[in-house]
């Protein structure tokens, strides 16, 4: 122990080992799926911070752990990214340095400190992943409770508190074993907050309401698969329409089609939408497209789920609005559109839509459609619900990434928005992976793996009733800025305490030979 610990005062060393240790929760994700790993992944990290021999040091393996993180849970970005990859792994690592801090002030202080860290530590963690939640910083894409996305009782904790109950508990698990580690004589609070754990889970799978069946539809999945080179787009709108008119007879009440999956306008190709209604006539169901297109009535190019039926385009309509950083749109192009020159980032940026849609698909079934990383978004899918949508869709493309984790990672996040909203959740992409999840977050027949050309039928379950996250929101990340606030009052008023200088001893006069007080001066 004294020999690793010498070797890891040379700081480059140490930084590295931080790095490394900030990547292991990403094996609880897609592709690896260790969801179980959770619980302990960050206990490296944390002892790593408690050593640090100053409060600055462990910022640094804080901001080291992050970066190991980040480029870990998206390092299928640098084939395209290249460099900026590293550059926004290394910013958003940034953020983890105040809790490598927190980390060593509260695993090496006194017994009340200890339990102290079982309370702000999860919060900090929690605050980080808030932060960098932000659509402009990447969205929250890895949020460490989405690892939890096929644990039945976890996704019973999202209808209750959302993904960010789970982080803050899976957080609470790991500062609960680094205690039992590392600082034996807090054994008896770190035993509570498994305990406290444990109940928790357990209240929540008793005693948080479940959703009510009110019946089945069957929607289909239209997944072309990789179509490349010239002419691609109209390449891929001749198999789609092959593999939807597969469907004819089939009793569908509604099909969906990946993100992209219409290269044109509609508007200025009537002939293609005519195609669409062609289709919906044969298969007796609305069809729900993506176009990624400029439009012919306004500037620019949009992202769009639009809802084609017998009769032609409905009206019905969606544009994105929530891009992706680099992918779909440069954040300060002016300052930051070298990207173009080093990977693949958005020649032009995409416009964005202005408000969330809830579609009427006939049949009397109303879905809400998100496009892409929207999935990733526990409140634009809870706000569907809330306006009234019976069923989530997104519509996704992964074809970038066909051969990483990224597919997985992104079919994932669709159970933890079904299993928080209550509403099932259809994930319909162009290449896989395609997958549909029930209004309690459990898969619905087979993923459509990455190798994948077909067209598939669910018999999607639907529920009534309106989940605890859906009716109060994000109350655990409410919660947690309310435990730091009062953690910094606290501390503040602590730091005046000792900073205020101490009474001046009271002197007793001097007196006289006689008795009486001396005179000074006579």
């Amino acid at each position: 122990m004294k020999t690793l610990g010498h070797w890891l005062t040379t700081p480059w060393r140490r930084s590295v080992v931080a790095a490394l240790a900030g990547a292991l929760p990403v094996l609880a994700f897609p592709a690896p799926s260790l969801w179980w790993f959770a619980y302990v992944a960050l206990v490296p990290w944390m002892l790593l911070a408690r050593s640090a021999p100053t409060g600055k040091r462990a910022a640094y393996d804080g901001w080291a752990g992050g970066f190991g993180f980040m480029l870990a849970m998206h390092h299928w970005l640098l084939p395209s990214l290249h460099v900026f990859t590293l550059v926004i792994a290394a910013l958003l690592g940034g953020l983890w340095a105040p809790w490598g801090w927190l980390v060593r002030h509260f695993l090496t202080g006194p017994g009340r400190r200890i339990v102290g860290a079982f309370f702000v530590l999860p919060s900090g963690w929690l605050l980080v992943e808030l932060v960098r939640s932000w659509q402009g910083l990447g969205g929250p894409w890895g949020v460490l409770g989405s690892s939890q996305w096929q644990v039945e009782p976890a996704l019973r904790l999202a209808s209750v508190g959302g993904v960010w109950l789970i982080s803050l508990l899976i957080v609470a698990v790991n500062v609960a074993f680094a205690v039992l580690v590392v600082v034996p004589r807090s054994r008896v609070p770190a035993v509570a907050a498994l305990v406290a754990t444990a109940a928790v889970t357990s209240a929540a799978w008793m005693w948080s309401p479940r959703p009510d069946a009110a019946g089945r539809v069957r929607i289909a999945v239209v997944q072309p698969g990789v179509i490349d080179g010239l002419g691609s787009g109209d390449k891929r709108f001749a198999r789609e329409e092959r593999l939807t008119r597969e469907l004819a007879g089939q009793d569908v009440d509604l099909i969906v089609w990946g993100e992209s999956s219409v290269g044109f306008d509609l508007g200025d190709r009537p002939d293609l939408a005519g195609r669409l209604a062609t289709l919906s006539r044969e298969t007796g169901a609305d069809i729900l497209v993506n176009v990624d297109a400029r439009r012919s009535d306004k500037p620019g190019i949009y992202k769009s789920s639009v809802l084609v039926g017998p009769d032609g385009l409905t009206g019905d309509r969606y544009d994105k609005m929530r891009l992706v950083p680099f992918g779909e749109y440069i954040p300060a192009r002016s300052l930051l559109g070298w990207a173009t020159s080093v990977g693949k980032a958005a020649g032009e940026d995409r416009r964005r839509g202005s408000e969330q849609v809830v579609m009427d698909v006939g049949h009397g079934l109303k879905v809400g459609p998100m496009v892409c990383f929207e999935s990733a978004f526990p409140d634009m899918s809870r706000h569907l619900a809330e306006s009234g949508a019976e069923v989530l869709i997104a519509q996704s493309s992964t074809s970038t990434f066909q051969d990483s984790w990224a597919p997985a990672q992104h079919a994932s996040l669709a159970a933890l928005r079904a299993a928080e909203t209550g509403r099932p959740m259809v994930h319909a992409t162009l290449t896989g992976v395609s997958a549909v999840y029930g209004p309690e977050g459990q898969r619905v027949g087979s993923w459509l793996p990455t190798d994948a050309s077909t067209s598939a039928v669910y018999e999607v379950p639907l529920a009534t009733g309106v989940t605890p996250y859906v009716r109060y929101g994000d109350w655990p990340t409410h919660a947690a800025l309310l435990i730091l606030a009062a953690w910094c009052v606290v501390q503040g008023l602590r730091t005046v305490r000792l900073r205020r200088p101490a009474p001046a001893p009271r002197v007793p006069p001097a007196r006289t030979a006689h008795g009486s007080p001396a005179r000074p001066g006579r």
